[in-house]
C-alpha cells in the first residue's frame, strides 16, 4: 500500500465516514422530533401548519372540507369524464368558486386564527375564551362559523349533484323504456306468417319436381318420368 492510498483510507476511515453519520443522525432526529404537519389533499396550502397548533374541532372541520371539496372538484372540474382535470375540461363559476374556497378562504380564516392565537403570548388560550369586540364570539367561534358555512355550502352543491345525476338516471331510464316497447312493436308487426312460409316451400318443391333433368343419353326428361 503506497503512502497516498493509506492517506486516502484513513481520511475516508476517521473523516468522511464519521461526517456522513453525524449528519444522518442528525437529520434522522431532527424528522422525528419534527412537529406533524398538516396533511389535506385538496388544501396543500395548510401543509405548513402543525396539528398540535388547531384545536380538535377545527381539525375535523378542515377534514370534512377536504373530503367535500375533493369530491367537488372532480364532480364540477372533470366535465369531459376522463378521470382528470386538465385544459381540455370546460371551467365553469361552480368550479372556480370551490376552488377559491380551498385555496384562499380556507387558508386565510385559519392564518387569521392563529395570528389571534399567537398576539398574547402570555395567554395561549386569548383567541379561545376572549370575546371579540362587537360581537359575541371568540376567535375560535368565529373561524369555526366560517368553516361551518362552507361545508353547508359544500353540502349544498353535493346535494344538488346528487339530484341532478338522479334526474339523469330516471331520463335515460325512460329513453331506453320507450325504445325498447317501440322495437318489440316493430318486431311483432314484421314477423313472417309460418302458414305462408309452409307453402312457400311446399310450391319451390313442386317447382324442383317437375323442372328438366338431362340424363345421360342427353335426352330431357321429368321427374315423373324418371319415377316411371
Amino acid at each position: 500500500m503506497t503512502q497516498m492510498t493509506a492517506m486516502f483510507v484513513m481520511f475516508v476511515l476517521y473523516g468522511l465516514l464519521p461526517a456522513a453519520g453525524l449528519y444522518l443522525g442528525y437529520r434522522g432526529i431532527k424528522k422525528v422530533t419534527a412537529p406533524k404537519m398538516l396533511e389535506y389533499k385538496a388544501m396543500p396550502q395548510l401543509g405548513y401548519i402543525p396539528e398540535k397548533s388547531l384545536p380538535d374541532d377545527v381539525k375535523t372541520a378542515l377534514e370534512q372540507i377536504n373530503i367535500k371539496g375533493e369530491k367537488l372538484r372532480v364532480m364540477y372540474g372533470d366535465t369531459n369524464n376522463d378521470g382528470k382535470i386538465d385544459d381540455k375540461d370546460t371551467v365553469n363559476e361552480t368550479y372556480i368558486m370551490i376552488q377559491n374556497l380551498m385555496d384562499r378562504h380556507v387558508p386565510q380564516a385559519v392564518a387569521d386564527y392563529r395570528r389571534l392565537h399567537d398576539l398574547d403570548v402570555t395567554d395561549s388560550a386569548l383567541a379561545d375564551t376572549t370575546k371579540i369586540k362587537h360581537s359575541n364570539v371568540t376567535g375560535k367561534e368565529a373561524l369555526l362559523d366560517v368553516l361551518k358555512t362552507i361545508n353547508t355550502q359544500f353540502d349544498d352543491l353535493l346535494n344538488a349533484s346528487y339530484h341532478q345525476d338522479g334526474q339523469k338516471l330516471l331520463a335515460t331510464n325512460r329513453y331506453l323504456q320507450k325504445r325498447f316497447d317501440n322495437s318489440t312493436s316493430n318486431t311483432e308487426f314484421q314477423k313472417p306468417d309460418s302458414n305462408a312460409s309452409s307453402n312457400a316451400n311446399n310450391n319451390a318443391s313442386s317447382d324442383v319436381n317437375i323442372q328438366a333433368i338431362e340424363s345421360p343419353t342427353g335426352e330431357n326428361v321429368s321427374a315423373e318420368d324418371i319415377k316411371l
